[in-house]
Order: C-alpha cells, then sequence, then structure tokens
C-alpha cells in the first residue's frame, strides 16, 4: 500500500502517555497488549460462533467477580462504564412496574446516567452531597414510589471519593428498588482500602467495573455484574440468525480483544500487581497533595489516587502549553489522576512547570 493510500497514517504516532495526568485509561499491560492482538478479529456477540473467546468471557466475569465479592457472578465484558451504567438503568426500568420511572443518584455520578436517563426515557433526579459524597438522607428525599434505581458512586471520577454504599443499599432495598454502584474506576484500587464498596459489603445488584482503566486491559473493555442472572432476563431480544438464540447486550458485535486482554491483564496482575500499583499511586498523589499545599492551593484528596487544586484558568492554559494533559472539574478546580502511567518523575516535572509559571 502506498503511504498516500494511508492518509498519513504510516508517519502518524498515537499519544504517548508521558504527560497525561487527567485520563481514567492507561497503558495496557503487556500481556493485555499482546492478548488483545491474538483476539481482534474475535466477537463475543456471537457465541455460537466464537466459542472460545465465548469462554475468556466468562472467565473474565469470574474474575470481576472475586475482585467484587460475587462467588457466582453474572454478567458481561461491555464498551465501557457508559453502556454498563446505562444497560443498569435499562436492568432497573424494565422489571419495574410503573410508567412513570425515576432513578435517584448524587449530583456526583458519572454524566452516562444523563444519557441513559435520555435513551430510557428514564428521569434522572440528583441529590446534594456532602464533601463530594452522597447525602443519602437527601437521596431518600427524592424517593418514591416511581423509584426505579438508586445509584452509589465508588471512586467518583471528578473527586475519587467513594459513596456509603451500605446506606444506599438499604435505601434501595426499602423503596423496593434496584441498587447499582458505580465503581468503573474505582473498582481495582478499592480492594486494597478499608471502603466498603461491593456485593460482600452491601446487598446491591447491579455493579459496573472496567478493566480498561486502572485494570490495564487493553480499550475496549468494560464491564457489568449482576448478583443474578435473572437480573438479565428482561433484556434478552431474540438473535433469529445467530447460533444463539438471544442477547442481553447492548450492542451487538464486541470487541474480543477487550474480553481477551481483560482476561489477560487480571490474571497478571491480580492481586498482588493491583496491590503494589494502588499504593504507588497513592503514594504519587499524597506527594502532589503535599506539594499543592506547600505552594498555596487549596488541594481536595486524595481519598483514592486523585487530587484536585484550585488552580486558575490562565495557569492551567499555560500548563496545557507546555504539553500537559490536564482537565477541570465541573466546579473549576484543576483535576489530576494518578494512573498506573504516572510516575514521581513526571509529577516532578509538572510541578516544576507549575513553579515557572
Amino acid at each position: 500500500m502506498q503511504q498516500a493510500e494511508w492518509g498519513g497514517l504510516a508517519e502518524t504516532e498515537p499519544q504517548d502517555f508521558d504527560r497525561v495526568l487527567t485520563s481514567m485509561c492507561t497503558e495496557p499491560h503487556p500481556r493485555a497488549r499482546e492478548a488483545a492482538e491474538r483476539f481482534l478479529a474475535t466477537n463475543p456477540g456471537d457465541p455460537g460462533t466464537y466459542q472460545t473467546v465465548a469462554k475468556l468471557e466468562e472467565r473474565a466475569v469470574e474474575l470481576l467477580g472475586t475482585i467484587t465479592g460475587l462467588p457466582e457472578p453474572a454478567g458481561y465484558i461491555t464498551s465501557g462504564g457508559t453502556e454498563a451504567n446505562i444497560q443498569a438503568v435499562r436492568i432497573a426500568r424494565n422489571r419495574a412496574d410503573t410508567d412513570d420511572p425515576n432513578v435517584v443518584a448524587p449530583k456526583s455520578a458519572h454524566f452516562s446516567f444523563r444519557k441513559a436517563a435520555e435513551l430510557l426515557g428514564v428521569e434522572l433526579r440528583t441529590a446534594p452531597v456532602i464533601e463530594h459524597r452522597a447525602d443519602v438522607d437527601a437521596m431518600n428525599e427524592l424517593v418514591d414510589e416511581d423509584t426505579v434505581a438508586l445509584v452509589g458512586v465508588a471512586g467518583s471520577t471528578e473527586y475519587g471519593v467513594v459513596d456509603p454504599i451500605p446506606a444506599i443499599a438499604d435505601l434501595a432495598n426499602d423503596a423496593g428498588a434496584l441498587c447499582h454502584v458505580d465503581a468503573a474506576w474505582g473498582g481495582f484500587y478499592l480492594p486494597f482500602t478499608d471502603f466498603r464498596w461491593h456485593f460482600g459489603h452491601a446487598d446491591i445488584d447491579t455493579l459496573t467495573i472496567d478493566p480498561h482503566k486502572v485494570g490495564q486491559a487493553a480499550i475496549p473493555a468494560g464491564g457489568l455484574l449482576a448478583r443474578s442472572g435473572d437480573l438479565f432476563d428482561d433484556l434478552a431480544v431474540d438473535t433469529p440468525y445467530l447460533e444463539s438464540t438471544s442477547q442481553i447486550t447492548l450492542t451487538g458485535t464486541r470487541s474480543g480483544a477487550g474480553v481477551a486482554s481483560a482476561v489477560a491483564a487480571i490474571a497478571a496482575l491480580w492481586p498482588a500487581g493491583y496491590r503494589e500499583q494502588y499504593h504507588r499511586s497513592m503514594d504519587n498523589a499524597r506527594w502532589l497533595a503535599q506539594q499543592l499545599r506547600r505552594r498555596g492551593h487549596d488541594v481536595f484528596g486524595p481519598v483514592l489516587p486523585l487530587v484536585t487544586a484550585d488552580l486558575s484558568v490562565p495557569m492551567t492554559d499555560e500548563l496545557r502549553k507546555r504539553g500537559w494533559r490536564v482537565s477541570k472539574t465541573g466546579s473549576g478546580e484543576l483535576r489530576i489522576v494518578c494512573m498506573p502511567h504516572v510516575t514521581r518523575s513526571m509529577l516532578r516535572s509538572f510541578v516544576a512547570d507549575l513553579d515557572w509559571y
């Protein structure tokens, strides 16, 4: 193929991670990268034909169940946390006996729940938070007979906080609603903390956890787990031209590469590798928070390896001009996520550029 046919792709390199401080995805583990490449042409959406990757998906769900305290998990590998959260809301809506369903979540919930509400015709009610953490009393005030689900966040994407999941699960049970936990980012850090966040800690129904974030699998490899396979029954649609007879997933064709890389990454890193990474990331986040406080900034965190600080817009713009990939929270604070690729050396360079400004 001539280079012109590639449109310049032959000379193009993907984004490196040398100055990426805001992403919740990271460089895949070498074994995950290798597994993804081997399974590029497989489709777990057609398990009758692609039997090997279908078996791998079962293994991926088993491994995610181990991480989240669920001995006999049901679920599948999604395209990411957004799909998993949409599917959780879809499960709750389809199982409920109401024509006017609503979901109650803290204001800290991921923006994917707004997408879910719009797509599924569900009202999303968001409650105030205290120190960026769900206020269960405020959530309770929004619950009524049409509430189909309550959402808790275990590792929020803006501030890295963990909601009181057991209390939210109790509130959901009292309301006759499902309880969904969004641990898309936090799920691979939380096993090494004292937080109570998963199926083994509370009577939750569904949970989002993404191997392609801290789990170090290749994109796309999200995850949706459920306490019981029965929860997926109302999602099933007939698939008359496939060897399998029905499908519970949101998308049809799915990534075998994501499935295989999730298994490879977890097999390589669980639990010792993830534990080591958690402590390294937390040490880096604490160091950064200390450096920012010494420079007079108002800092939040780290609860998990995520730090926010009140840097001005001009200062943030200058950091971006210097190549740093940084973002702001909805309230305007600088947000830095200490993912596995973020090293102490990177953070020292970042602080040095901050001092230059």
